[in-house]
């Protein structure tokens, strides 16, 4: 009798310690699978285990090391007590036996079975774990901890550092590689997934990427007649022009149409001379201050610093305050919805076109990751900004008019050059007939 209830009751333990094992491998796999930002919404309702999830989930690390070390500890026990059942009911063959049993069991029950059941139902089986894996972790922890202090010694004697704080994976980098995988998939349109993507890129991206080059900027030279200044203004698709002083380089205001032609009218208004009523208009009158910015501000901070300041036009100096170039918050915005274009803006100032060949003439000042975007390319941006950067880097010289190069897939000919500068280009994919 005293040998068949410990038969019964050694049963009985192995049975428990099955379904904690299998409890443990279901947790691992429901906290380490669930969206963190499912379990934002539900503990944002009100859910205190989804909640609770979060906070376990922020330190991975030592989640994954408490389960682990209870997911082992109950697998080995398990596994024990039945090599003595039963070696103890078939002998020497007993091991064998145990050793296939348990495999069978622990491979179904305890792992298949439960991590299953988790990954379909990821954030309900999290949020219903996370009170007992909580209370796990605080047992296990002094134990955990040591084990984490020596694996990271064991690392750094083969040279190997550890970061105590790194995740797993970046927030940023999950957002993007998730909203990629659903273009991919069919899941996410190209619109949508373009302006998810230049959102995310803000903070890793400088004003020196998008601005509008100095050669290219029209300016207004402040010692220039009021009846020639306001022609400018009048010729051009923009609102506000920077105005100079001797040289180009010396920016000493910036001038907004509106504000010229209501300080113009009220003057011709209020004098009467006639004819000679803006003899002595002084432009740097009405002129706004400007506003200089570092090229290496991110586009995150520099859209920031519009908003605060409330005006969207910045001039871009480099390091030495030399004049490099111009920012507005529509050029990022742009970074995020795409070219926005309105009433003035031209249309054969389009910077890409598509012939009826398949071809493409691009504007050798268009940025690699605007053509990419256009094109759905992924032509490299590290070792250069625009396209006609591009051709000159890999080109190792500036081309001449007609010169054809291959390269990352592409076929590249030189279209229209003036002076330095490629300024058109036809481009198509290599394989394109």
């Amino acid at each position: 009798m005293a040998a068949d209830a410990t038969i019964w009751i050694t049963s009985a333990a192995i049975l428990t310690l099955l379904v904690l094992s299998a409890f443990f491998s279901g947790s691992e796999t429901a906290l380490t699978a669930a969206s963190r930002g499912k379990l934002r919404a539900q503990a944002d309702k009100g859910s205190k285990t989804a909640a609770m999830a979060l906070k376990i989930t922020e330190d991975n690390e030592r989640l994954i090391g408490s389960v682990l070390l209870g997911n082992n500890l109950v697998n080995i026990l398990a596994t024990s007590l039945a090599t003595a059942l039963f070696t103890s009911l078939f002998g020497q063959n007993g091991v064998a036996l145990a050793t296939l049993v348990m495999t069978l069991l622990v491979l179904i029950f305890a792992e298949v079975l439960p991590k299953t059941y988790a990954i379909t139902n990821a954030e309900t089986a999290a949020s219903f774990v996370s009170p007992a894996i909580r209370l796990v972790i605080l047992v296990l922890n002094p134990v955990v901890s040591a084990v984490r202090w020596l694996v990271r010694a064991i690392l750094a004697l083969f040279g190997v550092k550890t970061d105590p704080s790194s995740q797993i994976l970046a927030v940023r980098e999950e957002i993007a590689g998730a909203i990629s995988l659903g273009h991919s998939e069919g899941a996410v349109e190209k619109e949508d997934r373009d302006r998810l993507l230049g959102a995310l890129d803000l903070a890793e991206r400088t004003v020196e990427e998008i601005m509008l080059h100095r050669s290219q900027i029209e300016m207004i030279d402040a010692a220039l007649p009021a009846h020639e200044v306001l022609k400018l203004c009048l010729d051009s698709s923009h609102t506000r022009l920077p105005v100079y002083r001797d040289e180009p380089e010396n920016i000493v205001g910036v001038i907004h149409a509106k504000d010229l032609l209501r300080a113009m009218y009220a003057r011709m208004r209020d004098d009467d001379t006639g004819s000679d009523a803006m003899a002595e208009f002084n432009v740097l009158e009405i002129a706004m201050a400007p506003y200089f910015v570092p090229e290496t501000t991110t586009l995150d901070d520099q859209m920031r610093q519009f908003l605060r300041r409330h005006t969207h036009f910045a001039l871009v100096v480099d390091e030495y305050g030399s004049l490099e170039g111009l920012i507005t918050l529509e050029d990022i915005l742009e970074e995020i919805v795409g070219e926005i274009t309105d009433e003035f803006d031209l249309d054969e100032d389009n910077p890409l076109r598509q012939t009826e060949n398949g071809d493409y003439l691009v504007d050798g000042a268009m940025t690699i990751r605007d053509l990419n975007r256009a094109a759905d390319w992924s032509l490299p941006d590290e070792e250069a900004n625009t396209i006609a950067g591009l051709v000159i880097h890999e080109a190792q010289m500036i081309p001449s008019q007609g010169q054809v190069f291959v390269f990352h897939g592409f076929r590249f000919e030189v279209v229209k050059r003036e002076d330095n500068r490629l300024t058109r280009l036809k481009i198509r994919p290599s394989g394109a007939s």
